[in-house]
Formats: C-alpha cells, sequence, structure tokens
C-alpha cells in the first residue's frame, strides 16, 4: 500500500500527515484529523455535504469548490482548505452562516456545512449574484428538509449585508 507524506493547512491550521494513495481528502478531514464538521453523505460527489473551499493560488477566481469526497488526499499536498468552521472567524459566523440561522434555514443541520460553503464561494464570485444565480449554485447540494427556500432567503439576506 503506498503512502505519501502531504501536508494541508484547514482552516488555519497545518498538519503534516501521511495519508494512503487511495484515501479521499473526506476521509483524511473526517477520519484521520477528526475535523466532523466536513460531512460523510453520498461519496460520489452528488449530495453536497462534504463541500470544502480550496485556495487556487493559480486560477483566476480564488477559491474553489471540491467535493471531498471525491479527490485523492494526495493530490492536495500544499492545498489550503477551508470547511464550515473556518468560515467563522474568531467564533464570529459569516454573513451566509448568520443569515442561515437567522432564517431558520436549518432542520436536521446536515446539509448545512455545505450550504454555507457554497452560499460563501458563490458572494465572493458573485457579489451581485440573482436568485437564479443562488439556487444554480446550491442545486448540487441536496437538502431533505427545508425545501431550499429558506437557504435562499438566507444567502439573498447575507448577500444584502456584504454588499452594505
Amino acid at each position: 500500500m503506498t503512502k505519501h507524506p502531504i501536508t494541508l493547512t484547514i482552516d488555519g491550521q497545518e498538519y503534516d500527515i501521511v495519508v494512503k494513495g487511495h484515501e479521499t481528502l473526506l476521509q483524511v478531514i473526517r477520519d484521520t484529523l477528526d475535523l466532523t464538521q466536513v460531512k460523510y453523505g453520498c461519496g460520489r460527489g452528488e449530495c453536497g455535504a462534504c463541500s470544502v473551499l480550496v485556495d487556487d493560488a493559480n486560477g483566476p477566481n480564488g477559491r474553489k469548490i471540491i467535493d471531498s469526497c471525491l479527490v485523492l488526499a494526495a493530490a492536495c499536498d500544499g492545498a489550503t482548505i477551508t470547511t464550515s468552521m473556518g468560515l467563522a472567524k474568531d467564533g464570529v459566523l459569516n454573513p451566509v452562516q448568520q443569515a442561515i440561522v437567522e432564517e431558520s434555514a436549518i432542520q436536521c443541520g446536515f446539509c448545512t456545512p455545505g450550504m454555507g460553503v457554497k452560499g460563501t464561494a458563490l458572494l465572493e464570485r458573485m457579489p451581485d449574484a440573482s436568485e437564479e444565480d443562488i439556487r444554480f449554485w446550491l442545486e448540487g447540494n441536496i437538502c431533505r428538509c427545508t425545501g431550499y427556500v429558506k437557504v435562499v432567503d438566507a444567502v439573498k439576506k447575507a448577500q444584502t449585508a456584504m454588499n452594505k
């Protein structure tokens, strides 16, 4: 079994670890590092529960969203990753997270970390996103409880707060 030493920076904390060649980023985040805010949903990149932001220092769009269940951890060597926990700063929720709470866009909470990550990424790239844009960006995140209306309302509320 091939093992690879890698360095990951997750939510500002650097980790030097050894991973197996077949381990996904999700497995390493949850099982090796015990950072359980990233959720395991489907394991096939269809539900968005494991969404994280990865800095793309060489890309034109800054951070990119990835489904951590689909990416090998070894391929992320040197990456800077932001999970839902890293969106908050000094114990203060970011505008999308705060709006999700205020709009009661949480029921079971399982999809919430991925929704917060995607909503944040959208507003970073498109501060003037339309409701159609918001719905498009969130459509890859499956929620079985809220029906999405409150989540969309939360992202719109965060957008208003961020654009003041």
